[in-house]
């Protein structure tokens, strides 16, 4: 086959005219070879190796292109923490992050309560107590507080694993903010703990921070996710 290589392309704007002449449109080509044969009939072009989305499912074995009809309507609704004290993550919650109460469900005979909080404005949700449950279950992305009664005072209680200690599992949440910089600037005047601060590491302009339980949040601002992101492939 070597005998009839007539010419071997890397030259992108060669690549597109020639897809052009022949009426056919590819994607951009990062890399092009063109191998033609002295008789015609036997040529072949392989015209391009076009850089693809790594969110193909051809990149990722296991993932489906098209959701089955019957998950249309499902969306992500809350995130369940088990909390120590809800004195505690009711106020770093509300007055730190800045999230507002949507439903409280006490359940006495089982001896645990449930606070569901994030960003919807509490006044837009109905009067009626259990109007107000469904209201608060058709909201996205809510955490969910999950309070074991007495555990606030049980000097024996340790503590609930957060994930990022052997043996690892759950990571952290996310929030969104205006400006990472000035918003970690508050939390430090605030006396929140840090896990990383903007500029600790090698990935700047995030950080994140940890729950009064040792959970932790992400923090970042829409401004920059984009270039802080960008050297991954």
């Amino acid at each position: 086959m070597l005998n009839y290589l007539y010419r071997l392309q890397y030259s992108r704007s060669e690549c597109e005219k020639t897809s052009k002449s022949e009426g056919k449109q590819t994607a951009p080509a990062l890399l092009c070879f063109h191998f033609s044969h002295k008789a015609p009939k036997y040529g072949f072009r392989l015209l391009s190796m076009a850089s693809e989305p790594n969110e193909l499912p051809a990149n990722n074995p296991g993932l489906h292109a098209t959701p089955d009809e019957a998950t249309k309507s499902y969306f992500m609704q809350q995130t369940m923490f088990r909390i120590k004290d809800p004195k505690a993550s009711l106020d770093f919650y509300s007055r730190v992050l800045g999230m507002s109460l949507l439903k409280r469900l006490d359940f006495p005979e089982m001896k645990f309560s449930l606070y569901f909080l994030g960003y919807e404005d509490p006044a837009s949700a109905p009067t009626n107590p259990t109007d107000r449950t469904v209201w608060t279950f058709g909201q996205k992305a809510t955490i969910e507080l999950t309070h074991n009664w007495g555990t606030e005072s049980d000097p024996e209680f340790k503590g609930y694993h957060n994930g990022n200690s052997e043996p690892r599992g759950f990571g952290h949440i996310g929030v969104t903010v205006d400006d990472t910089y000035k918003a970690c600037e508050r939390f430090e005047r605030l006396g929140v703990e840090f896990v990383k601060k903007p500029d600790d590491g090698k990935m700047k302009g995030i950080a994140f921070i940890k729950d009064p339980d040792g959970y932790w949040v992400e923090i970042f601002d829409l401004k920059t996710i984009g270039s802080i992101t960008g050297v991954a492939s």
